[in-house]
């Protein structure tokens, strides 16, 4: 014991955390994001092979399942609803059977919605698969986040966190590209039920959260975890003393969902992640994803509209991987101000040219909607779709943490459900040109709150971050006894 404790001591404390195994974390946490990205470009893809081309209300032609436009409008939007309720159960479960737990269970919900579509034979079973896969991404959004979060070192932390959106949309250009390549919508959903296996194989070997381990008493696995994901030569036990001392704080100042509504430092940070959820899905964000295709399709150009989705599927991934390295050096608040303004920018230009092709005159700007739409998938995949998600698990003390994070999403969700459901009858009433222009008024409002509301918590510690709200310092709830955990004893 002597050996070790002397060991311990003479770890050097300047040396700096190994990434390699935070990033192999982070990475079977995001497969689970890959996963749901799958599901998002399946319905763009299938949506193509399902809808019947003259809008008839029959599921049936030619012995072959067909879907009318309305109900494909309820295929992809009751994804959303599976989402909303997966968010707050989520919550529960990543307390309850802990981070890894929560993330095997969404391997379950994937495998059983994916073999619902391949053998579906009505509407009310591909209804029942999207709500399904839904519960699923719910559910991986708060467990894959929260784990990523409490396994991230704060360097590079941001970097790891918006690792989940550039996996969302690899699943979603994954889903593009076998979507030209299969001839039925069944063979689609077999290629993409695949990743699934791969994500629960890397579940199973991935470490418990050491926050999670930590607050179930299991010091030794903590210490373990801990010391794997920052490496053996890492002196992890002022980090995993803070790591105790915020658990004991939290358990002290154990707040209810009434009291994020009435303490103001709760209240705040609260608004401003409820408010960046509203603005990333009324960015028209997944409208557009969900229905990429079609709207390809009704622009009318000369490149086929899978090539389209695939291109804009591609930029994507691409200017994703960007963000991840800009996140912890720009910043949140720079990022998000110049996604919603560049978003704004490129609405109004798909709004004009469908303008233009309303009155015929569209005949030369065959380019727009194409160039149009991959500079809002480009702004919105370096700024609105990542940030929003990696300042969820920043904003909010432990404390309240989890409930935060569950109505966080629930937002998220379920203003995706409004705006995927409401696009195509928005269409009919005012036309294509006046939702784009719609929704580019609203990235108008979303850059004038991040200009003036949206706080900039690059490099920030959560105490930091809390005492910007206002949140009392743990030094002004009275003397508390210091506990710290000897690693050297438990090793």
């Amino acid at each position: 014991m002597e050996s070790g404790s002397s060991s311990a001591q003479l770890v050097d404390d300047s040396r700096k955390p190994s990434y390699a195994t935070q990033y192999l974390g982070a990475f079977s946490a995001c497969m689970g994001a890959f996963c749901f990205g799958t599901a998002i470009g399946y319905s763009a893809s299938a949506g193509a092979m399902l809808v019947l081309p003259d809008n008839s209300t029959t599921n049936y032609t030619d012995g072959e399942l067909h879907l009318s436009e309305g109900q494909n409008s309820w295929y992809g939007s009751t994804f959303n609803i599976g989402a909303f309720i997966g968010g707050p159960l989520g919550g529960l479960l990543i307390n309850a059977i802990g981070r890894k737990g929560a993330m095997f269970s969404t391997f379950v919900g994937f495998l059983a919605s994916w073999l619902l579509t391949i053998f579906a034979q009505n509407f009310a079973m591909l209804i029942s698969s999207r709500i399904v896969v839904g519960l699923a991404t719910g559910i991986t959004c708060i467990a894959a986040n929260t784990y990523i979060g409490e396994l991230a070192s704060v360097d590079i932390r941001g970097t790891l966190g918006s690792g989940f959106q550039l996996m969302v949309v690899a699943g979603i250009e994954f889903a593009y590209v076998f979507g030209a390549i299969m001839d039925t919508w069944q063979l689609l959903a077999i290629v993409c039920l695949a990743p699934a296996f791969v994500f629960l194989m890397l579940i199973i070997i991935s470490k418990e959260s050491p926050v999670y381990l930590l607050s179930k008493g299991k010091e030794k696995e903590a210490v373990a975890s801990l010391q794997f994901f920052r490496g053996k030569d890492y002196n992890i036990q002022r980090e995993l003393d803070m790591m105790r001392d915020d658990l004991e704080e939290a358990r002290k100042q154990k707040s209810s969902i009434k009291d994020m509504f009435v303490n103001a430092h709760l209240l705040k940070p609260l608004s401003i992640s409820l408010a960046l959820m509203f603005f990333q899905q009324f960015s028209g964000i997944n409208a557009v994803i969900f229905n990429l295709t079609s709207i390809f399709k009704e622009a009318g150009t000369d490149i086929p509209e899978s090539l389209c989705s695939i291109i804009v599927g591609l930029v994507q991934v691409v200017a994703t991987a960007a963000s991840s390295l800009l996140i912890d050096r720009a910043g949140r608040k720079i990022l998000l101000t110049g996604s919603a303004i560049v978003m704004a920018i490129s609405l109004v230009a798909l709004g004009f040219f469908f303008y233009e092709k309303e009155l015929g005159q569209a005949d030369s700007l065959g380019w727009l909607p194409l160039v149009s739409l991959m500079i809002f998938i480009t702004s919105f995949s370096i700024g609105y779709g990542p940030i929003p998600w990696v300042m969820m698990s920043e904003l909010f003390p432990r404390a309240v943490a989890g409930e935060a994070s569950s109505l966080s999403t629930s937002m998220n969700w379920s203003m995706a459900f409004i705006c995927t459901l409401a696009f195509t009858p928005l269409k009919s009433v005012i036309y294509d040109y006046g939702v784009f222009w719609m929704f580019a008024s609203v990235c108008v409002i979303n850059a004038a709150f991040c200009i003036l509301i949206v706080p900039e918590t690059k490099g920030k510690s959560i105490e930091e971050i809390g005492a910007y709200f206002g949140a009392p310092s743990p030094l002004k709830s009275g003397p508390k006894e210091k506990t710290k955990i000897d690693i050297s004893i438990i090793s």
